[in-house]
C-alpha cells in the first residue's frame, strides 16, 4: 500500500460554531469513472495516480461547493474548505470544514441525507489527456480547483462519499 498525504495546519477550536469537520472520498485513481463528468465531452475519464500525486498540493485551501438539487457543481456556492488530502490505495480522501453557521440550511440538508446518499466530485483546470480520441480519457496532469458535494448517484465516480462530523 502506498500513502501520499498533505494538510494545512488549522488550529483546533473546541465548539467553533462555523467550522464543522467533514471527510470524504473525492475520487478513485487508476480507475475509469462510472459516468462521463461534466466537461469531458461524453467521455469517461481515468485520473492517473501520478497526476493525482502531483496535484495534491493544489487541493489544499480550495473551496467545497454544492448545488441546491445536489446534482452537480456551482462554483458560486462555496460552503467550505479542503484542508487535507491523502491517497491511500486507489482512494483520494479529503477532509475539511463546512461553514455551518454561515450556511445553516445547507448543513441541515446535508445532515438530513443518509450517510450513503452523498458523494463528491472534483473540479479541475489545466487537465492533460493522453489521447483525446480514446474512449476513456486518461488524465496525466491536472490542477484541482475545488470540489462539490452531490448525490452519489449523480457523481461520475460512484465510489465517492461524504460525511459531516457529528
Amino acid at each position: 500500500m502506498r500513502l501520499e498525504a498533505m494538510a494545512v495546519s488549522i488550529p483546533h477550536v473546541e465548539g467553533h460554531p462555523n467550522r464543522v469537520p467533514f471527510e470524504g472520498v473525492l475520487t478513485t485513481v487508476n480507475a475509469a469513472s462510472d459516468k462521463a463528468p461534466a466537461g469531458a465531452r461524453g467521455h469517461r475519464v481515468m485520473l492517473t495516480r501520478e497526476a493525482a500525486e502531483q496535484a495534491l498540493p493544489s487541493l489544499l485551501g480550495m473551496a467545497v461547493d454544492y448545488r441546491p438539487g445536489w446534482d452537480g457543481h456551482d462554483a458560486r456556492r462555496k460552503i467550505g474548505v479542503l484542508t487535507e488530502a491523502e491517497l491511500v490505495g486507489q482512494k483520494l480522501s479529503v477532509r475539511g470544514y463546512l461553514y455551518a453557521r454561515d450556511f445553516p440550511d445547507v448543513a441541515s440538508a446535508i445532515a438530513a441525507h443518509s450517510p450513503q446518499a452523498l458523494g463528491m466530485s472534483y473540479e479541475l483546470a489545466d487537465a492533460r489527456v493522453e489521447d483525446m480520441r480514446a474512449e476513456i480519457w486518461k488524465l496525466t496532469r491536472v490542477t484541482f480547483t475545488g470540489a462539490a458535494i452531490l448525490l452519489r448517484e449523480k457523481a461520475a465516480y460512484q465510489a465517492t462519499s461524504f460525511r459531516m462530523a457529528s
